[in-house]
């Protein structure tokens, strides 16, 4: 999940351990299965999608056009299924150890194609903390 942002920061046990200005708060789950491809897919099209004003106020500029930043959170729990009963199901999360490779990849990615990027910490209990831009909210799929 893709948030436009004026800023954003993520803290852990009380100490802000990553923030941007201008950019996008990403969330980002990884499912069983998904590989190096998916992540490489996904930091193309992060880095590419334009979803910021142009100068006619089109949604027609991309993260790179605008020089803004990345702020990347891992969320398992986008990957839940909630089709039946009342608890989720994380059963097609992919598990830390597939995960945060895939995570580090995409990360890799953004920062290659020149994104700055800020992470939370992976597996941490996290607050975060934005002021979403427009506001823009998309889900990737």
């Amino acid at each position: 999940m893709l948030q436009r942002v004026v800023e954003a920061s993520v803290t852990v046990e009380g100490r802000t351990v990553a923030a941007i200005g201008p950019g996008l708060c990403v969330l980002v789950g990884f499912e069983r299965g998904d590989g190096e491809a998916a992540a490489d897919r996904l930091a193309r099209r992060v880095a590419s999608l334009r979803i910021f004003d142009d100068d006619d106020g089109r949604l027609g500029r991309s993260l790179i056009d605008t020089g803004g930043a990345a702020l990347v959170v891992s969320q398992f729990t986008l990957v839940a299924d909630t089709g039946r009963g009342t608890r989720p199901s994380f059963g097609r999360a992919a598990r830390a150890e597939e995960a945060e490779p895939l995570f580090d990849r995409l990360c890799a990615g953004l920062g290659e194609r020149g994104v700055p990027v800020a992470t939370g910490v992976f597996g941490a209990h996290m607050a975060i903390r934005l002021v979403n831009d427009g506001p823009v909210t998309l889900l990737l799929g």
